[in-house]
């Protein structure tokens, strides 16, 4: 493959457009899709008297020559790339835009880091020590992948201007829908409802562009209205290669951008070799974003003169390409030699230019062997000002009461049960849960949609922002929720109640997702980034729909405070249970998330230690919950607000626990001074007469009320114990030590409706036998190993919870194992 550039400086394809907007679009449009009008010698030597093309070509010349055999993923062949940027970010300032946060890959991070973020220079360099120590716990990352996040006076405009540039895996793209999610967020908390104030650009490579579904993802929300960021400014660095293959196998498209076709952006194909044009071309993409509010794309076709990294030989598989990149000149070489012959600069301007970058960085290159120790937190993407002490520790390690008062519980109540607007004609059937709801409330009852209702409602008192997306949140896959009313008689006029309940609460944000979880489960995890003291919701459809969102997880929400020293908040809720209806949306994958929990299942912590419990959680790199009771959900979802640090929540919801008449709980279990329950204690006749007790049953979820109700039904109430393990990560040894110990003469054993190599068994079984010190065995009562989660067959289905039930209650079953 040889290399291709475009006939023309710059080429605009874009499909029609029409955006009420014809006179601007044909004066520039019309004259931007040929080559650019001719400058000014002064305009055409900015770039050298600035340092924006020298800047970026000698950094990747310092470290090719200081480190050669380091990887760095350098931008050498697209180095125009940096006052491409510069470029955009001045027309943004100038355009009123005060903050840009950015998303890039790998390759250029470095000098994207050094030349238009303005990190310092020695902490870039000493990151190249391999004895440098570091400081903070956790496993860290590589330094092309750290984030940054800088406040500067921008040189051109003279305003202040906040740049963020987001940590972000290897997985290329990923890292698309977070940096919408937090611009939005930005947006959102400074009011900017039309996104003149806060902007995204989103770098990319050609392959990945191309080939990544999530591109698609991101461009599917850019314009739906709780989504919509009003713009991004796209910018791929098209070096014509995916690490090795060629574009003729990479894509179908002719073009890698064809992917923005479908929110008919316009896009820009400009040969990298020429900085004039690339800089004309991105002053009008900043000029279209800022007067239209739409994506635009900026394609640099460039190339790569190294391999996929400085390590990697091209030559094997791009012999014909590569043997003309070696002929190429660098691009700032070619530029200068025109200028000069040109009389725009003359050589000695070029070469002090030249000269004046290398002692920068040769200055910082001494500083930074005065570095010792690596800050991950001076890299922080996402600061919280105020939240932690200066030193970034939780201001206490103690957590309030999440009770409330009878008052709010009923005033919310009657909320949730009725339509706070006038002349609002409502279904007849949503009619109905409403008077239900009310009845529940002159109870003082809850079930699990008003336990939802009141933790929500609560927090919007105390000004905490809450944002609930998903797949058909807003009325509830089971049709149990309706925070969104809708009038029967006028199209598209809805009410939400939550937002009716006190003169002066926070707003509450719900929003039914387009139908995907990748992109949307990014985007309100970069949303929760921006600041604690939201309450930040996606609710998966049913519970195994997160395997298609299962990047995020594994990439940002799971190990994201190790790998970059930032907390999060978000909150999950996977709808999870057994229920008869086939091996689809039964399993919402419990094993996968507890199998990543970072505690040690062989090392019992200090029991005594003050404040146990919430050091657990400081601890922990997520909590997983599974709650029986909705009084229990309600105080889980407080306490991820009240907590002094903020940690990813998994929570496994309930689906027929939504209406069994025995998941209620009283308002006296939500009243001040109580809290959530890590472990549910057996309350009734065996917990009176704890030495009779044969059997001690620990389960999780929904299967308690199976296991309750073949209790009563074979009257073994006074010999079978059953705790309810509520919070399984961090797992609470304290409090299961004490019901082990309640019950001297009791075996133990472990049930669930899940297959025995899924659910929880595997990590609740060396904990438990840890937290006897191995005194004791544990035993198994459930489904059999499957491959599938779920039996297809109703049948089949009652057979094995009747046979996961017998085991439970034969109290001879375990004998022959003995």
């Amino acid at each position: 493959m040889l290399i291709w550039t475009p006939p023309c400086p710059l080429i605009l394809s874009h499909p029609q457009t029409n955006l009420g907007s014809t006179g601007w679009t044909s004066l520039t449009w019309t004259r931007s899709s040929t080559c650019p009008p001719p400058r000014s010698s002064g305009d055409r030597s900015r770039p050298f008297r600035c340092g924006r093309s020298s800047g970026a070509w000698r950094f990747e010349e310092f470290l090719q020559r200081k480190w050669s055999s380091e990887k760095r993923f350098g931008l050498e062949g697209c180095e125009v790339l940096i006052p491409a940027l510069k470029t955009i970010i001045d027309k943004s300032s100038e355009n009123g835009v005060d903050y840009v946060i950015m998303g890039m890959p790998h390759r250029g991070r470095l000098n994207v880091l050094a030349n238009v973020i303005r990190k310092e220079l020695e902490q870039i360099f000493c990151q190249f020590d391999s004895k440098l120590e570091a400081a903070d716990e956790g496993s860290g990352d590589v330094k092309y992948h750290l984030g940054m996040y800088h406040r500067r006076i921008n040189r051109v405009t003279d305003r202040n201007i906040t740049l963020s540039l987001v940590a972000n895996p290897s997985h290329l793209e990923a890292a698309d829908p977070v940096v919408m999610g937090k611009t939005k967020a930005e947006q959102f908390y400074c009011g900017d409802t039309e996104g003149k104030k806060v902007m995204s650009i989103l770098l990319h490579g050609d392959a990945a562009f191309a080939g990544q579904g999530i591109v698609y993802e991101t461009f599917h929300l850019s314009d739906l209205p709780s989504y919509t960021t009003h713009g991004t400014v796209h910018v791929v660095v098209n070096n014509q290669i995916g690490f090795t293959t060629d574009p003729r196998m990479a894509r179908s498209s002719p073009y890698p951008t064809d992917v923005a076709r479908v929110v008919n952006a316009p896009i820009f194909h400009v040969n990298a070799d020429d900085p004039e044009a690339v800089m004309y071309v991105c002053k009008v993409a900043a000029e279209w974003r800022s007067t239209f509010h739409k994506d635009v794309v900026v394609d640099l076709v460039c190339y790569r003169r190294n391999g996929h990294n400085e390590m990697d030989e091209p030559m094997f598989t791009q012999p014909l390409m590569y043997k003309q990149i070696r002929k190429q000149k660098p691009v700032l070489q070619k530029y200068a030699e025109v200028l000069v012959s040109q009389g725009v600069v003359n050589q000695p301007e070029y070469e002090e230019e030249i000269s004046k970058y290398d002692k920068i960085c040769e200055e910082a290159f001494t500083r930074s062997k005065d570095e010792k120790i690596l800050h991950i937190k001076h890299w922080l993407d996402s600061p919280w000002p105020g939240f932690f002490t200066l030193d970034g520790q939780p201001r206490s390690m103690t957590c309030p009461s999440t009770g409330l008062t009878e008052d709010i519980l009923t005033h919310i109540g009657n909320v949730a049960s009725s339509v706070p607007v006038e002349n609002f004609t409502i279904h007849g059937g949503l009619s109905r849960i409403l008077k239900t709801r009310g009845e529940l409330v002159k109870n003082r009852t809850v079930d699990w949609a008003l336990a939802e209702y009141m933790a929500f409602g609560s927090l919007l008192k105390e000004g905490i922002h809450i944002r609930l997306s998903g797949q058909d949140v807003e009325r509830g896959t089971f049709s149990h929720r309706h925070h969104v009313l809708h009038d029967q008689n006028v199209d598209k006029r809805t009410c939400i109640p939550m937002n009716h309940l006190w003169p002066n609460q926070a707003p509450y944000t719900v929003c039914n997702s387009s139908l995907s979880e990748y992109g949307v489960l990014g985007f309100e995890l970069g949303f929760a980034m921006a600041s604690p003291n939201a309450l930040v919701l996606w609710e998966a459809q049913f519970g195994d729909f997160h395997n298609t969102a299962q990047c995020i997880i594994d990439q940002f929400i799971c190990p994201g405070q190790a790998k970059w020293v930032r907390q999060n908040g978000i909150v999950l809720l996977l709808p999870h249970g057994m229920e008869g209806m086939g091996p689809e949306h039964s399993s919402a994958r419990p094993e996968r998330f507890l199998q990543m929990c970072n505690d040690d299942p062989d090392v019992l912590p200090d029991l005594k230690e003050a404040n146990f419990d919430i050091n657990q959680l400081y601890d922990c790199n997520w909590v997983v919950v599974n709650c029986s009771t909705p009084g229990n959900f309600f105080h889980v979802l407080r306490r991820q607000i009240l907590l002094p640090f903020r940690k990813p929540l998994i929570i496994f919801t309930p689906k027929s626990l939504l209406r069994h008449p025995e998941a209620r709980s009283s308002f006296d279990e939500m009243l001040p001074g109580t809290h959530f329950q890590r472990v549910i204690p057996e309350d009734g006749p065996a917990a009176q007469n704890p030495e009779n007790v044969k059997r001690l049953l620990f389960c999780t979820g929904k299967v308690y009320y199976d296991l309750t109700r073949e209790r009563k039904a074979r009257d073994m109430a006074e010999q079978v114990a059953v705790t309810r393990i509520e919070q399984l990560s961090p797992f609470p040894f304290d409090l299961l030590l004490q019901e082990v110990q309640k019950y001297p003469s009791a075996e133990l054993a472990w049930c669930q409706e899940e297959h025995k190599n899924q659910g929880y068994y595997d990590y609740v079984k060396p904990r438990l036998r840890t937290t006897i010190n191995r005194a004791k065995p544990v035993w198994y009562a459930g489904r059999d190993p499957a491959a599938a989660p779920a039996t297809g067959n109703k049948k089949t289905h009652l057979t094995e919870l009747q046979r996961l039930l017998d085991t439970a209650f034969d109290l001879d079953a375990f004998k022959k194992f003995s």
